[in-house]
């Protein structure tokens, strides 16, 4: 079994929702945690556990953020951590994988398909074994309990319900012997 941890520098765990109905707004979580367990060298058996800490999250606007942690969204106090485990992994061929899991937020857990490429293994710097992947998904947030919404004057929606994805990783070969120690 080969165990992998993401790389927090060379990774990227971000989501985009409609806004005002004419643009997007894009945050991202600046603290998480991933660790990919695998037998075969193409991932293809892969178990994957994922952290998000939601007081990380960022929009590049403060009051934003503020609210999206609060009871009206992510509820951070009473639910810290947005988790992804996953079930199972289809391989559609040599680099597309579908990765479904259980995604919980909120409290609220739904299972989940999230679309992945394997861009492959390399050696990285010191030598260790580098994988990367990107992935995206398509949740509804309504279905976890993020149910804030107003109406603009002219009756569209501020928030969009489908919220996207988008997760750029790098993971990093946990060497035998650190396992060990």
């Amino acid at each position: 079994m080969s165990t992998w941890k993401i790389d927090p520098v060379h990774s990227e765990i971000k989501f985009k929702v409609r806004h005002l109905v004419v643009s997007s707004v894009t945050g991202n979580f600046n603290t998480f945690d991933a660790t990919v367990n695998a037998e075969k060298p193409d991932f293809s058996d892969a178990k994957v556990t994922f952290e998000a800490d939601v007081n990380s999250i960022s929009t590049k606007n403060d009051q934003r953020d503020g609210h999206l942690k609060s009871a009206d969204f992510f509820d951070a106090a009473n639910h810290p951590k947005i988790e992804f485990v996953s079930t199972r992994v289809v391989k559609k061929n040599d680099n597309e994988y579908d990765v479904i899991g259980d995604l919980t937020m909120r409290g609220v857990t739904k299972e989940i398909k999230l679309s992945a490429t394997y861009n492959g293994t390399v050696k990285g710097f010191g030598g260790g074994e580098v994988a990367g992947f990107e992935a995206s998904a398509k949740v509804n947030r309504f279905d976890y309990g993020l149910q804030w919404n107003a109406l603009t004057e002219a009756g569209g929606v501020v928030v969009g319900d489908e919220v996207k994805i988008e997760i750029a990783t790098e993971l990093n070969r946990v060497e035998e012997a650190k396992k060990a120690a």
